[in-house]
């Protein structure tokens, strides 16, 4: 897995710009669609537009939250690859026994760039720190993720290995 380098700055208080989404001048609204654009990328059209369309009354504050917070807050900052932040994801689902979060975050870890191969790591490092049985359901879980992707019409072949990867 290649991180993308850190820009030349420091980032604290001092420079919002370290901040992704959340600025001193950024509104609530301007979060969320930050967020939400952030959204749509990393788990796909289809994903939100369900999520969006099975949203009532009573998810409306949650969808909000996880807009703005997790994907307007978090994942808009530059601190981190898309490709780390799917990796950290995918251990979190695997800690916690989030199976179905598990699988929307494998396929978005490969929309991210990350490869089967470097999805397997993942797994394989968290048998050690999350436990053999977790570990065990997550390579179930990726497995089924990928059977669904190959059995997909028009789902694109594996990516190839990146230019910029060593050994």
């Amino acid at each position: 897995m290649t991180a993308t380098p850190a820009p030349d700055r420091q980032d604290g208080p001092d420079n919002q710009d370290a901040q992704g989404a959340v600025q001193r001048e950024a509104t609530t609204e301007d979060v969320y669609r930050a967020g939400l654009a952030v959204r749509r990328e990393v788990l796909g059209d289809a994903h939100v537009d369900r999520a969006t369309a099975a949203m009532d009354d009573f998810t409306a504050d949650f969808q909000d939250m996880i807009t703005r917070i997790a994907w307007g807050g978090i994942w808009t900052r530059p601190g981190l690859s898309r490709q780390m932040r799917s990796a950290v994801t995918i251990t979190a689902m695997v800690a916690h026994g989030h199976w179905d979060e598990l699988a929307m975050h494998i396929r978005a870890a490969l929309r991210n760039g990350l490869e089967r191969g470097e999805i397997k790591e993942i797994l394989l490092q968290t048998a050690i720190y999350c436990g053999v049985p977790s570990a065990n359901t997550a390579f179930k879980t990726a497995q089924e993720v990928f059977a669904r992707l190959d059995a997909e019409p028009d789902a694109p072949s594996q990516p190839a290995t990146r230019k910029d990867e060593t050994a």
